[in-house]
């Protein structure tokens, strides 16, 4: 999926924070399930490849959802959205903390995309309030 599928309406300063956080997500998860691929040595797949999954998945779900809360008319449907932005955000932030548990020299990347998401946060916080 490329960046620009998620609009081309002038982008605000955390749509384009989500965007580098989707592009980061989707490396770090290319290089981890390499990793996290091949079998156990019980013959199990390693449960923590669903995770990369989940990175990529959360990521790319931030982009949509704050153009919907931009996009809106009335604060209840703006507060609406922005709260999924949170959640998602805040799950992201928790999956990446799993992540580095991993046996992968992929986790040693996971810092830097959770730097990128304490900058998110910020930058969400101000955004929240402006709607």
């Amino acid at each position: 999926m490329s960046s620009h599928s998620f609009g081309k309406n002038p982008h605000s300063a955390i749509y384009t924070k989500s965007l580098e956080i989707f592009s980061l997500s989707r490396n770090i998860a290319n290089y981890l399930s390499h990793d996290l691929s091949a079998l156990q040595r019980n013959g199990m797949e390693d449960p923590n490849i669903y995770f990369t999954g989940d990175i990529v998945q959360q990521s790319v779900s931030l982009g949509p959802q704050i153009l919907k809360a931009e996009n809106q008319l009335f604060s209840e449907e703006k507060h609406k959205y922005v709260a999924s932005v949170v959640r998602l955000s805040n799950l992201l932030y928790k999956n990446c903390e799993r992540l580095e548990r991993v046996n992968s020299n992929g986790k040693d990347f996971l810092p830097l995309l959770r730097k990128e998401l304490k900058k998110f946060r910020k930058l969400q916080h101000t955004w929240g309030l402006t709607l």
